[in-house]
């Protein structure tokens, strides 16, 4: 029998507003798969971010297609429609409890940014989240943030937060509780902007993105 027959299903949560979705999205999420042998990983998309309401975002619509043709040939990677069906909803505490309801006996692993880890104690619910799932923070190897990363937090969150840097493997022991795990497993200097900026100046996007979502992109004129 396989070892992921034996234990609970692992699912990990990937959420962003992916305007678009880059290669270097799929280079973290591919990297976190095989380091946490996760039996899924769901990628959400958010309606309208709560943080980026002053910016223009692409239509739900667009960003779910190109993530769905970014995504067509993983057998591990989903797209969840959650948030683009409760814009209402926005929090990250409120869309990993309904994720916990669909899934009942999975374990749920939160990925974010290294920046939104150092911001996490101004997000609604932080300790709640951070009690309850496990949260993956991807940092670039290198990353050297302003004193340790995980000082901001309190003495009892800090307990249960590992330092994986280096390419170091999760002790699975540690996964029978929620814990937070700071992780540099790829180098990724992309972002979104950049892609959005060279659409909109009329250059080639095709070493950013996969193929059909360069297309896609040409297609239906975004960001231009």
């Amino acid at each position: 029998m396989d070892a992921r027959e034996k234990r609970l299903q692992r699912i990990g949560v990937y959420g962003g507003t992916f305007d678009p979705l880059h290669d270097g999205h799929l280079r973290v999420a591919a990297a976190i798969i095989e380091a946490f042998a996760l039996d899924q990983m769901l990628l959400v998309p958010a309606f309208v971010p709560p943080h980026k309401r002053t910016r223009a975002i692409s239509s739900p619509y667009h960003r779910f297609a190109m993530m769905a043709l970014a995504t067509a040939q993983s057998e591990v990677m989903r797209i969840s429609t959650i948030e683009l069906e409760a814009p209402e909803r926005p929090w990250t505490v409120m869309t990993l409890s309904r994720l916990q309801q669909e899934y009942p006996s999975a374990q749920l692993f939160f990925l974010m940014g290294a920046d939104s880890f150092a911001d996490i104690t101004t997000w609604r619910e932080y300790e709640r989240l951070m009690n309850e799932y496990h949260i993956i923070v991807a940092l670039r190897p290198g990353y050297e943030g302003e004193g340790a990363l995980d000082a901001h937090l309190s003495p009892q969150l800090r307990s249960r937060v590992t330092d994986l840097r280096g390419g170091r493997l999760p002790d699975e022991a540690l996964f029978r509780e929620a814990h937070t795990w700071l992780t540099d497993y790829v180098e990724v200097d992309l972002s979104s902007s950049e892609i959005r900026e060279a659409a909109r100046q009329g250059r080639p996007v095709d070493n950013f993105v996969p193929p059909p979502v360069a297309r896609y992109i040409e297609k239906y004129r975004l960001y231009q």
